[in-house]
């Protein structure tokens, strides 16, 4: 779907309604909603003059997502009309901001396995700002249609189903998308890992007949004007699968496990749009891809491994794998001595027992570094809670028989001591400028919500994104 700044009006005009107030409208309009019994709230077409009405309720006004949220829904019904454009009006750059992610993010739908496709007419939007700067507007179009589609990119590639989205489908994806962009791409095979003394990303990888991969993504401004560019690094949970191991999940919590790669996905979105948007400064994406599988070579609970850090970890619980992979990944992370350092994981269930399901946890020893981050989310559209850290909860992950278990001895706080051990295979130096994402409650999701439909979100992109270019 395009979307423009014009003059030039649509087959409908998308008008907006807040804390009822319908004064703007025709007598005949007015007559034509009190006949359909539309209150004020919510959306509602006016066939006799095109006109589709979006009620914003009162109550809502200063959530930050309820703009994007009103056109997502907009766009689903508005694309069931014959028609091929709509106009509506802005009076601020945030407002264009928020309108362009509602219609972008909204319209995505996964029907690629589908033989009826999702069909609309629906390919142009116009928007007519005549107070604001024209470049100003343009440039802010350009960009957020090059974030949504890294979102939806996201999304698509979290939606595929481990059949097809293996360790090596992943791989040959980014490859061809750092040739398309021009990033630079490592690939790290077994014998890498190997090398590097990857003890516990190998373990959970044993089982599986799809061989493990550390990929390595790099971005650097061919030109810049910056003498010394601020160095982020983003490190992502990608289990293409999981079944949980010889700890074996229950079969209902098996469906889904396809998301279990969304960190890495997470990451993939974040360096395709920095790089697409020219960002200045040196962005580096660490992706951890395997899958946890079972069979007579799996990895056992009462296992120790020994990290590439050289701890070693008693496994207790073979399903508390994600953790594991990060360890290593955090690690070699932790080698490039970033400025801001941050792990993106569907890593806990307790996260969504604490927020929900739509709210990431933001984890890390640093409070201002955690603050900071929730208000750049929260002002990209994404909802995040900060968990605490506890030093009496560190108690919880030791083990009798090694440095460190894998499984807290307490469920009672587990997203946080999750978050904690993640910190025991951070350098050091760095956990200052270390984030830790926990994105299981909101990056899939099995009911529509916001500007999400039915499956994944895409969650962590437009956040890290915005975070990035806030501390550039």
């Amino acid at each position: 779907m395009k979307i423009s700044n014009s003059h030039q009006k649509g087959e409908v005009k998308i008008l907006f309604i807040k804390d009822k107030k319908i004064s703007q409208l025709t007598k005949t309009q007015k007559d034509t909603l009190s006949l359909l019994g539309f209150e004020g709230i919510g959306n509602i077409f006016i066939p006799e003059n095109k006109t589709f009405v979006i009620g914003i309720d009162k109550s809502l006004q200063d959530f930050p997502n309820t703009l994007r949220d009103s056109l997502a829904q907009a766009i689903m019904s508005l694309k069931k009309l014959k028609i091929k454009s709509i106009s509506l009006e802005a009076q601020s750059l945030q407002e264009i901001k928020e309108i362009c992610e509602g219609i972008l993010l909204g319209n995505y739908t996964f029907d690629t396995f589908k033989n009826e496709k999702n069909k609309s007419n629906l390919k142009e939007v116009y928007i007519h700002a005549p107070t604001l700067d024209k470049k100003a507007v343009d440039s802010l179009i350009a960009q957020i249609q090059i974030i949504a589609n890294s979102v939806n990119t996201t999304r698509e590639l979290i939606n595929t189903p481990p059949m097809e989205a293996t360790p090596e489908y992943i791989v040959n994806f980014v490859k061809n998308l750092s040739k398309e962009i021009g990033f630079e791409c490592k690939v790290h095979n077994t014998q890498f890992l190997e090398k590097e003394k990857m003890g516990a990303f190998l373990a959970v990888s044993k089982a599986s007949c799809h061989n493990p991969y550390l990929v390595h993504l790099t971005y650097k401004p061919k030109t810049s004007k910056k003498s010394n560019l601020k160095k982020f690094v983003f490190v992502g949970k990608g289990l293409t699968y999981d079944c949980g191991g010889l700890s074996l999940k229950p079969s209902d919590y098996m469906t889904t496990m396809k998301a279990d790669k969304s960190g890495a996905c997470a990451v993939i979105g974040i360096v395709d749009s920095l790089a697409r948007l020219g960002i200045e400064a040196e962005i580096h994406g660490i992706l951890g891809l395997t899958e946890n599988m079972i069979g007579g070579n799996a990895y056992k609970p009462d296992d120790i491994l020994i990290a590439r850090n050289g701890k070693s970890i008693e496994v207790r619980n073979t399903d508390a794998e994600g953790r594991l992979v990060l360890a290593d990944c955090l690690s070699y992370a932790s080698d490039l001595k970033p400025d801001f350092l941050i792990d993106l994981a569907t890593l806990t269930g307790a996260c969504v027992v604490a927020l929900g399901d739509y709210t990431m946890g933001i984890m890390g020893y640093n409070p201002k570094l955690k603050e900071d981050f929730l208000k750049i989310a929260s002002s990209a559209g994404e909802l995040g809670g900060i968990l605490p850290f506890n030093p009496y909860l560190k108690k919880l992950y030791k083990s009798e028989v090694a440095d460190l278990c894998n499984i807290p001895s307490s469920r009672y706080g587990s997203a946080i001591t999750a978050g904690m051990f993640l910190g025991e295979f951070v350098a050091e130096s760095l956990l200052q400028k270390w984030l830790h994402l926990d994105i299981a409650g909101p990056a899939y999701v099995e009911k529509s919500w916001g500007v999400n439909p039915f499956g994944a979100t895409g969650a962590g992109v437009r956040a890290c994104i915005e975070f990035v270019k806030q501390k550039a």
